[in-house]
């Protein structure tokens, strides 16, 4: 595991994506697994900056980490939306090598098992980035999720409601449920990159890096991943 202290979000964001260019030059059809919430959002913006300067991203795949059950892809809250307006929309990634769980599938278990499918038919994941919950979720996967789990619909902690809250006009609309990849999906990737910053995520950080590895603690499970690279700011890094 490396682990990264930066100064402060921009650089964070300024490390991380280029972990990611890296890798689409490495590889220009790779598979990427991504993340949604505040933390990527510098990452985001850089990476369409790269996409303007030359960088080609019409090959790459994509895998989101989970969406919430009951908002429809064009619902603003939506994970689907987030990544159109945030990503997919700026470097012109082809629509059909972008994939988001169906929150509002009919058959919601197995949207679960076709999503993995999916996953394993592309190849698997080379870089997946991941954000922190504060208390150290990884996905929706939250605190007491078994390591062998894969993607599932899970339901969210009070903690997890009330942390997704301001992206809400009222702490009510939050839905309650989600799909999610799971912990063993994750932990398939070839390559882990997390991301944090604020003091806010700096016990989560804490306890996923220096903690044992539990399952009260779901991202101490990426001690045990052979390729991890975690990039904090001074803040969230703060009791390293």
């Amino acid at each position: 595991m490396r682990v990264v202290v930066v100064s402060n979000f921009d650089s964070m964001s300024d490390e991380v994506a280029k972990m990611v260019i890296a890798q689409v030059r490495n590889k220009p059809a790779s598979v990427l697994g991504l993340a949604t919430g505040s933390s990527p959002l510098g990452v985001y913006r850089l990476l369409a900056e790269y996409y303007k300067n030359g960088v080609d991203f019409s090959r790459i795949i994509t895998f989101n980490l989970d969406e919430y059950v009951g908002l429809a892809e064009n619902h603003p809250q939506s994970y689907r939306y987030y990544m159109q307006e945030n990503l997919f929309s700026r470097v012109h990634i082809d629509a059909a090598n972008t994939h988001v769980p169906n929150g509002v599938a009919t058959d919601l278990q197995a949207e679960c098992g076709r999503y993995d499918e999916l996953i394993r038919h592309t190849g698997g994941i080379d870089l997946q980035i991941l954000g922190i919950g504060s208390n150290a979720h990884i996905g929706f996967n939250e605190p007491g999720t078994p390591f062998g789990s894969q993607t599932q619909v899970v339901d969210l902690t009070a903690n997890t409601i009330r942390d997704n809250a301001r992206f809400f006009a009222s702490p009510g609309e939050v839905p309650t449920q989600a799909i999610s990849m799971g912990i063993k999906s994750i932990m398939s990737a070839r390559n882990i990159v997390l991301m944090a910053n604020g003091g806010s995520k700096a016990d989560a950080i804490h306890a996923a890096l220096t903690g044992p590895v539990t399952e009260e603690v779901p991202a101490s499970v990426l001690q045990l991943h052979p390729s991890v690279t975690i990039v904090v700011d001074q803040a969230a890094g703060s009791r390293l």
